[in-house]
C-alpha cells in the first residue's frame, strides 16, 4: 500500500507542476476572478489530496501530517495565486491553509478506505483538468 500512496502523491505534484507552467504562460489572459478560483482549487485540492494520503500512510502522526498538509496547501495556493496579484495570492494561501487543516481529519474519518482515496485522487485530477478547460476559454476584457 505504501508504494501506491507515494505514487499518487508524486502524480498530484507533477499534475500541479504541469498546470502551473500552463497557467503561467497564459496569465495575461486570465482575469482576477478566475485567478482567485484557480488559486483556491489548486491550494485546496492539493492540500486535500496530500492530507488524506499522508494520514493513510502515517496514521499515528496526526499533528505532523496536518502541518505538512497545511504547509503544502499554503505554498501551492500562494504560488498559483502569485501568478495574478497579491489579493489572489492571499486567497490561495488561506484556502490551502484551511483545507490542509481539515484534510487529515477527513482521511481519518474515512477509516483508511482505498475507494475513498481513489475518489479523492479523481477529485484532484478533475479539479486540475477543469482549470485547463476554464483557462482555455478565458479572455480577459
Amino acid at each position: 500500500m505504501s508504494a501506491w500512496i507515494w505514487s499518487l502523491l508524486i502524480f498530484q505534484f507533477l499534475l500541479a507542476g504541469v498546470t502551473y507552467q500552463f497557467l503561467y504562460r497564459r496569465r495575461k489572459l486570465i482575469d482576477f476572478h478566475l485567478g482567485m478560483n484557480i488559486a483556491m482549487v489548486a491550494g485546496g485540492g492539493l492540500a486535500l489530496g496530500t492530507g488524506v494520503l499522508l494520514i493513510y500512510e502515517f496514521p499515528v502522526y496526526y499533528m505532523e501530517v496536518t502541518v505538512v498538509a497545511a504547509l503544502t496547501g499554503m505554498l501551492v495556493g500562494s504560488l498559483f495565486g502569485g501568478i495574478f496579484d497579491n489579493q489572489t495570492l492571499l486567497t490561495g494561501y488561506i484556502s490551502g491553509l484551511m483545507t490542509g487543516m481539515m484534510a487529515p481529519m477527513i482521511g481519518a474519518a474515512a477509516s483508511y478506505s482505498i475507494p475513498f482515496a481513489i475518489m479523492m485522487e479523481l477529485f484532484v485530477l478533475c479539479s486540475f483538468m477543469m482549470l485547463f478547460k476554464a483557462t482555455k476559454s478565458s479572455r480577459k476584457t
